[in-house]
């Protein structure tokens, strides 16, 4: 059997449609999970719900099918028969899976970098598959992949349509400070999470304060507003990218 034959012939025209009809199925599933997810304004949204349900279909077609092969005997893409390919997916899976969590880190009260850890995990399923033979899978969970985030890039839902601020302000009285800026806040719709509270010695308070609104709101007007009492003796404001 040539390479042609094995990149073609692995699996009839219905099997690889039945393998994407899945594929596409897990991954609007996982979509409309991130949806309720980014209502909430949580870290893990649509983006990331989509990687992790692609390539867990994915993985889970290879474990299934993609070392049919080894029961072939003869040829050079056959394998060897009775041989347990499984084994170093399994390894491999949980060996990315150590490697993506290097990437998430928590600012504030914020979680990055759930959505590149997921891409690596995706990207280490497409590996599984192409190695498997499974061409045709590999590349269509690839253009799956990139198509989903060019789309929630353009269109943003939910937590990726949010930006956040982290300030720390200096008051001389925090219940009046928070009672006028919250009611300001809750006028905008924006969500607000205190990180910490200091009282210093000269009697003044110090709040370190996350700020998270839509992309159609402004940050700055809410910081401007946050600095224009006369309560307020300092304000310093750090966008969290």
């Amino acid at each position: 059997m040539t390479f042609f034959e094995q990149f073609l012939g692995h699996f009839t025209i219905t099997q690889e449609l039945e393998f994407f009809l899945r594929i596409v199925v897990a991954s609007l599933c996982g979509a409309l999970i991130g949806f309720e997810r980014t209502r909430r304004f949580k870290e893990a949204g649509i983006r990331t719900h989509i990687l992790v349900a692609a390539a867990s279909s994915l993985m889970m077609i290879v474990s299934k099918y993609g070392f049919a092969d080894l029961a072939a005997e003869g040829g050079f893409f056959a394998g060897t028969s009775g041989a347990d390919a499984s084994r170093i997916a399994s390894q491999v899976i949980t060996g990315i899976s150590f490697l993506g969590a290097g990437v998430i880190f928590k600012l504030g009260s914020s979680v990055r970098g759930l959505t590149t850890a997921a891409g690596i995990w995706a990207t280490s399923g497409i590996g599984l598959a192409i190695g498997a033979g499974m061409y045709f899978e590999g590349i269509f969970v690839t253009a799956l992949i990139i198509a989903s985030q060019f789309l929630m890039h353009r269109i943003t839902i939910g937590k990726d349509s949010i930006r956040s601020a982290s300030i720390i302000v200096t008051v001389r009285d925090s219940a009046l400070f928070r009672e006028a800026f919250e009611a300001f806040l809750s006028e905008r719709k924006a969500q607000i999470s205190y990180e910490g509270i200091t009282k210093n010695e000269n009697g003044t308070t110090s709040l370190q304060i996350t700020i998270t609104v839509s992309q159609k709101e402004s940050i700055d007007d809410l910081v401007a507003f946050a600095d224009s009492s006369d309560n307020v003796l300092s304000l310093e404001n750090t966008p969290v990218i």
